[in-house]
């Protein structure tokens, strides 16, 4: 791209404020401050074809070399980086003041295009053929000398990085991952677009409703005592656009939950947010399935797996892994062996079996050899899941060597090896215990095997969907049923006996998508009946008044021609952490809280004034100071 007359810095200008400090070429009056001229190129955009022509760059040091006379400066910007030479002779002012930058000075510098020497090209860098023969400098802003490097990828320690994020975000990888944010959720608004879904956004200042986790809420100056709450999803605005005949809605949603906090979670996070009408779950989860292997394959060098995404029911889910959230990318799956074990001569076993438990298992290939301090870190590291022991057995040149062989006999165990199709060299790991015990500590115990063995490539990403889970469990505090999901989401129509009968059975018509073990998101073709969604709310221990209290809204709306509907929301963050492959989401998000929910730069929540207070008719209860 050739500059123009006026971007080459042709005119005249009038002198620079006196904050700034510049050094000119022949002709300049070194006394004086300039402007510095418009910026003709960015710093990722020159190359061999520009030699010769003028160009104006501006942006930050990333490295200074002194090469005992010429002096090389490599200038970044957001789009690239640039080689920039003075050299003494040719342009004496800048080269003297070049002498006084330092890493993450701002500068605009005016130059001749060249092409580098030959053999000194950096074929890593799309400006490696050239450079910029500096002919004016103007230093725009001096740095002090920042808290970490920014010229490098090195580790930070995170807090450091969240309480200066700003400079964080000036590195490569971060960068990089942020621009990749906004180019997804572009190409998610034209895919949607080009599918008759209208972008529509839902209020943040809304009402408080039990949807799963607590509200953040928000004092009403005008209404003393009356709180609204921030949406912990759209999620009856957007059946409400159903109602309203928008037939297909989307939105890249800010959502807030205030809940405990780790690696995946986030106070405030972002959400694709989708609704259809007259639609199966079919419907819903082929144009999920469409948008994200689009996205996977413009986006990401990783290899699908498999296409069309597999199915698996929650029960097979729970059956196999131990969790609805599997990581398919390798095999391992769980063995029910209770039938086998329960009536053993292992007192273990048996007296889990008779207390409702079951005996299940995992195979670890190659494991035989491990010795009894592996055995120990790996029924220690089961104990933190929350497992009281394993019960191992190895298979080995020698023979079977377990602690509970002799209590069960060998026929058993050959029966046990069968069962997991164990061959020599292979270890099984069991555990007795309640089942959401067992699957919980087995789920996570095979995640780690996967990682420790090699088993998860980092290079593939297998989607599954995990369909037909149940409507509704048992929130053993209260007493009564809550729902699994959200308490929108419609029964199987074969189920809807059930209800009266045994609500626990009835399954939903609810689809979470999964990533290598990441939830990604979750859907459900909703309730459009009044009268079943009262029944629903019931079943949860609502009494009438309190029906119409939390959620008139929507039952009213229903009963005014709602047609049927379904949706799903993704998060966002998670996606692009996956893609980039991030553990945490706060590598996905430009300025994150840190896992005690804090924002250390802005130093956020803190302490208002009273006189705010006092304005919202709210007085705060403080926790008692300890004297020295």
């Amino acid at each position: 791209m050739s500059a123009t007359p006026e971007a080459q810095g042709t005119r005249e200008r009038p002198p620079a404020a006196a904050s700034g400090r510049s050094a000119g070429g022949a002709g300049a009056a070194p006394e004086m401050s300039r402007l510095p001229q418009k910026r003709t190129h960015t710093c990722g955009a020159l190359r061999a074809t520009e030699s010769g022509e003028r160009a104006v760059l501006q942006g930050w040091v990333h490295r200074r070399r002194d090469h005992g006379g010429l002096l090389f400066i490599d200038l970044r910007d957001r789009y690239g980086m640039t080689q920039v030479v003075f050299n003494p002779a040719a342009a004496p002012e800048a080269h003297a003041l070049a002498e006084t930058l330092r890493s993450e000075y701002v500068l605009s510098v005016a130059g001749t295009v060249a092409r580098r020497p030959a053999g000194t090209e950096n074929p890593s860098l799309p400006t490696g053929e050239i450079e910029l023969v500096a002919g004016e400098l103007v230093i725009l802003n001096a740095a002090r000398t920042p808290p970490f490097y920014i010229n490098e990828d090195s580790p930070v320690d995170e807090t450091l990085r969240l309480k200066y994020r700003y400079l964080d975000l000036r590195r490569a990888h971060l960068r990089e991952t942020i621009i990749l944010r906004h180019r997804v959720v572009k190409a998610m608004r034209d895919f949607l677009d080009a599918r008759g879904f209208l972008e529509i956004e839902t209020p943040i200042l809304t009402k408080s409703t039990p949807e799963g986790s607590r509200d953040f809420l928000v004092p009403s100056r005008l209404h003393p005592g009356e709180f609204y709450a921030l949406p912990q999803a759209p999620q009856q605005f957007k059946q409400l656009l159903m109602v309203a005949g928008m037939d297909r809605y989307f939105q890249i949603a800010r959502c807030f939950r205030d809940e405990d906090q780790r690696a995946d979670r986030q106070p405030e996070f972002t959400q694709l947010d989708v609704e259809m009408s007259f639609v199966t779950e079919d419907d819903v989860t082929q144009t999920t399935e469409e948008l994200y292997i689009a996205l996977v394959e413009r986006f990401s060098e990783k290899r699908l797996l498999s296409r069309p995404f597999p199915r698996l029911t929650y029960a097979e889910a729970m059956a196999k892994y131990g969790t609805d959230r599997p990581d398919l990318r390798f095999g391992l799956e769980l063995v029910d062996v209770s039938d086998l074990l329960g009536t053993s001569g292992f007192g273990v076993f048996r007296s889990a079996a008779e207390s409702g438990g079951i005996i299940k298992g995992i195979k670890a290939p190659g494991c035989a050899g491990w010795s009894r301090r592996e055995i120990d870190q790996i029924t220690g590291l089961a104990r933190t899941f929350g497992a009281r022991g394993l019960a191992t057995a190895a298979w080995t040149p020698d023979g079977v060597r377990s602690p509970f062989r002799q209590h069960v006999g060998d026929d058993i165990m050959a029966r046990l090896r069968a069962r997991f199709d164990a061959q020599e060299g292979d270890l099984i790991a069991l555990v007795a215990d309640k089942p959401a015990v067992a699957n919980e500590v087995l789920h996570r115990l095979r995640d780690h095997l996967g990682a420790r063995l090699d088993l998860a490539d980092p290079n593939v990403l297998c989607f599954c969907w995990v369909v037909d889970f149940p409507l509704l469990e048992r929130d053993k505090e209260r007493g009564a049923w809550t729902f699994t999901h959200n308490p929108f989401c419609a029964p199987k129509d074969d189920d809807l006996p059930l209800l009266e009968s045994d609500p626990g059975r009835a399954l939903s018509k609810q689809y979470d998508l999964i990533c290598n073990g990441y939830e990604l998101g979750g859907g459900s073709v909703r309730i459009h009946s009044r009268a079943l969604q009262e029944r629903i709310f019931s079943l949860m221990g609502y009494d009438a008044g309190q029906i119409e209290s939390l959620f008139g809204t929507i039952l009213e709306a229903l009963e005014y021609g709602a047609p049927p509907h379904g949706g799903i929301a993704t998060g966002l963050d998670r996606l692009i952490a996956i893609l980039v492959s991030e553990d945490t989401i706060r590598e996905a998000i430009a300025f994150p809280k840190n896992q005690a929910a804090a924002d250390l730069m802005m130093q956020a929540p803190s302490p208002v004034a009273e006189a705010q207070l006092a304005e919202l008719s709210i007085s705060v209860s403080r926790p008692p100071t300890s004297s020295p």
